[in-house]
This record gives structure tokens, C-alpha cells and sequence, in this order.
């Protein structure tokens, strides 16, 4: 199998064929982030660079036997959180050079396979994309497969039907069984001190008046960053507490405080605020419950990464993030926590990555070359009949194990 991964990133999509034991000849890489493309070399250093995905009429690849296109381009104009310019935010040019690559891949050969993901965004933009590439998408919610809430669209001919009275064409990509992780399942142990948050940001983070669950959580007042109001801190009950100096356990068990944010439908979210758009506060000012689901990772996290509440409030480490994507232990690292902290949230959920290419046919599931390789060397209908009784045993494993 060929595959073509356009912005690739850290190579999620690859992370994901090595998981399923997708054996691959070839895998093309379009990406120009030296940082992400370092990582790619690093855990995959037969992985074939192309460059910008903008100059691929330049590229010298054998088109007509590319297999799979993987391709997540930036969903900063149609996301939610975004500035809303849709098709004329600049970057998504990127999916337009996509639909050339696609279109281009097709002319050669006809039956290539494509994934797409991006983010959940306005129906007019959702039908405008899905009339662009021939097919609507599902949405998949990384909260089934992870202690992430990160709902995404994924436009994919894998596996298909015709849905409606004009039969137009859908993705038929089952939802993922839950696992039912949590936030608290991915935390570390042990955490460097220099993850905590300082007390004037702990302060800044937490607004006036704000009470989750009276009955389960210590409520904490406190002045925001435009109030001039002392900071108080009251009990379960309500009154004021002695020791004002430091907070009690954050939690927000039984709270949903998502706002009318996207992505943040299963997070308790412990402080309140008007930031943005008048209704919430910024999403990386926002303090979650470990006992709950974390948001969608973003990738400006550097500087002021989602906080969690235990005994005292700090930021995801780069380690819990990489969880959080579902990124195997055995993926290693050799970047800066801010580059990592990047790749990840412009990354793919693994898991769910996996779970959409567990649908491929099973003659990917070998490498073109040895499938063939067997077949002519046992040139017998009966070899080749049990040959084709593995592989369906193989597709009632994969069935049992990632849900359909």
C-alpha cells in the first residue's frame, strides 16, 4: 500500500497504520513545519518529505498507484472559536490544494481511498465541503475513545452508502465503542513544579461568586482581573473560611459549565466569565475536574495550557496531552514542551484515526507486494481459498474489536 498524507504534521495518520498493523511500501509526507517534520524523521525516518502541499504539481510520485490520501488541513476559518472567515481565511487555500491533489490522485486511479478531518463548523460550510470531495462526512467524538472532548467531521470513502431520496453518498464509519476514560486516568503522577500555576494566576482564573455543587465542591470567590474586590474564600456551606491564603480541592463534580463552546459539551468547568463572546471564559483560562473529560486540545499552548484541579491548579503536561491524543508510549519526543504542545493540538486523536482505518479492505491489512508475492507462489485455488478464510477471520477480529 501507497499512502499520501497532506499536512502531515507529527504523522498521526501513520501512528495509526503502525497500531493496526497496516503494512505500508510507501508513505508520502506533505508538511513544512520543521518541527513536526523532525518528529516524523525521528519515528519514522522512511518516511518519504514532499514539502508544501501547495507545490505538488512538482512532486515526482507515482500517482497511479497511491492507495490512501490522509489529509487534516487547518480548520482555523471554519471553526467555532475562529474568526469565522470560512473559505477566506488564508489558510484554507490548503484545502483547495487538497481537492487538486484529490482530483489529480482520482485521474490516475479512479478507486484511492481519502480520509478528511476537520472541524465542526456551519452547515452551509459542512455541505459546501461535502459537495466539493462527493461525499458527507461523520462526526466522531474523541470523548469515546479518550479523556478528550474534540468533536471532528471525517469525509472518507472507505466505506459508504447512499442515504436519502437523491442517494447521496455518506461516510458509513460506525461510532467507536466508549471506553470511558477520564481526565484523571491520563494524569501523571509526578509532576515537574514548574507546570503549577502561580497564585496571581490561580486568582485570575477563578471569578467572583462562582458554586458548581454546593453538596461536593469548595466554591471560591475571588476578585477577577477588572474587579477590585478582595478575594474570599468560603466553605461547602457557604461561609467564610478561616484560612484565606489557600484554596480547598477544585472540583465541580455533578457542574457543566460548557458554555455555547463546540467542543466543551462534557467538561465540569469550575470558573465562570464572560470573556468570550460575553458567555465564557477563554478557553485556555478555564479550569476543569479531573473527573471529568478534558477539551480539545489547541495548538497555542505554551504559555497557558488548560488547567485541572487536584490539590493545587496546574497546566496538562506535554506527557498528559500526548494522552489525550492517544499517542503511544513507545512514540518518542525530542522537541521543546511549546513545539509539542503545537503538533498535538493541530494533531489527530489516534484512537479514532485507528477506528476509521480498522474499515479498510483487508488486502491492506499486507503490503501489496508480499500479497502478491504469496498468491503467485501458491498458485492453487485451495491456497488461495484459505488464503481468503484468514483474512475474513482477521476482518471478525477487527469487527470485535473496534465496534461497527
Amino acid at each position: 500500500m501507497i499512502v499520501l498524507s497532506l499536512c502531515d504534521g507529527m504523522s498521526c495518520g501513520q501512528i495509526a497504520l503502525v497500531e493496526l498493523g497496516i503494512k505500508y511500501d510507501k508513505y508520502y509526507a506533505s508538511e513544512i513545519d520543521k518541527h513536526a517534520i523532525q518528529q516524523t524523521q525521528l519515528n519514522f525516518p522512511n518516511t518519504n518529505q514532499l514539502g508544501d502541499i501547495e507545490t505538488w504539481r512538482d512532486w515526482n510520485i507515482d500517482w497511479k498507484n497511491i492507495d490512501l490520501i490522509l489529509a487534516g488541513t487547518p480548520c482555523t476559518g471554519f471553526s467555532f472559536a475562529g474568526r469565522g472567515l470560512a473559505f477566506d481565511d488564508p489558510q484554507s487555500r490548503l484545502f483547495f490544494a487538497f481537492v487538486e491533489v484529490l482530483n489529480h490522485t482520482r485521474k490516475h486511479n479512479h478507486d484511492v481511498l481519502f480520509m478528511l478531518e476537520n472541524v465542526k463548523m456551519k452547515k452551509k460550510y459542512l455541505r459546501i465541503i461535502s459537495e466539493i470531495v462527493g461525499i458527507f462526512p461523520v462526526m466522531i467524538g474523541s470523548a469515546l475513545v479518550s479523556a478528550q472532548t474534540r468533536k471532528r467531521y471525517y469525509w472518507s470513502n472507505i466505506r459508504t452508502q447512499k442515504i436519502g431520496l437523491f442517494g447521496e453518498l455518506h461516510t458509513d464509519i460506525q461510532q467507536p465503542h466508549d471506553k470511558e476514560v477520564l481526565l484523571k486516568d491520563i494524569l501523571e503522577i509526578k509532576v515537574d513544579e514548574k507546570y503549577y500555576l502561580r497564585k496571581e494566576k490561580v486568582l485570575e482564573l477563578i471569578e467572583v461568586g462562582v458554586r458548581i455543587n454546593p453538596d461536593k465542591s469548595y466554591c471560591v470567590k475571588v476578585k477577577d482581573r477588572y474587579s477590585k474586590r478582595e478575594m474570599t474564600l468560603i466553605n461547602t456551606k457557604g461561609a467564610k473560611k478561616k484560612n484565606q491564603n489557600k484554596s480547598s480541592c477544585l472540583t465541580g463534580a455533578g457542574g457543566n459549565g460548557a458554555g455555547n463552546h463546540s467542543d466543551m459539551d462534557l467538561v465540569a468547568q469550575l470558573n465562570k466569565s464572560t470573556e468570550s463572546n460575553g458567555c465564557q471564559p477563554y478557553q485556555q483560562n478555564r479550569v476543569y475536574d479531573i473527573n471529568y473529560k478534558s477539551p480539545a486540545l489547541m495548538a497555542k499552548m505554551s504559555s497557558s495550557t488548560h488547567t485541572i484541579s487536584t490539590d493545587r491548579i496546574r497546566r496538562l503536561t506535554p506527557t498528559e496531552c500526548a494522552r489525550l491524543q492517544t499517542i503511544p508510549e513507545w512514540y518518542k519526543w525530542e522537541c521543546s514542551d511549546s513545539q509539542q504542545y503545537k503538533m498535538l493540538g493541530n494533531g489527530w486523536t489516534v484512537e479514532v484515526i485507528k477506528h476509521i482505518l480498522s474499515y479498510l479492505p483487508l488486502e491492506f491489512y499486507h503490503s501489496q507486494n508480499q500479497l502478491h508475492t504469496k498468491i503467485n507462489k501458491k498458485n492453487s485455488n485451495k491456497v488461495q481459498l484459505w488464503y481468503k478464510c484468514f483474512l475474513l477471520f482477521l476482518q471478525y477480529l477487527r469487527i470485535n474489536q473496534y465496534g461497527k
